[in-house]
């Protein structure tokens, strides 16, 4: 089953994305470097519970 993740911006912590995450039993939260329009520069992005 895929969940709703969103994603929070790690420097302003804005809540700019969202995706599906097919593993719920994972212990590690799900990270990526994205685009955040508050913060205007290439930040990481963490998942949310």
């Amino acid at each position: 089953m895929r969940s709703k993740v969103i994603l929070a911006c790690a420097e302003c912590g804005s809540r700019n994305y969202t995706t599906e995450s097919t593993s719920s039993s994972k212990s590690e939260r799900f990270e990526i470097k994205k685009h955040c329009k508050t913060c205007n520069a290439h930040t990481l992005h963490k998942e949310t519970k």
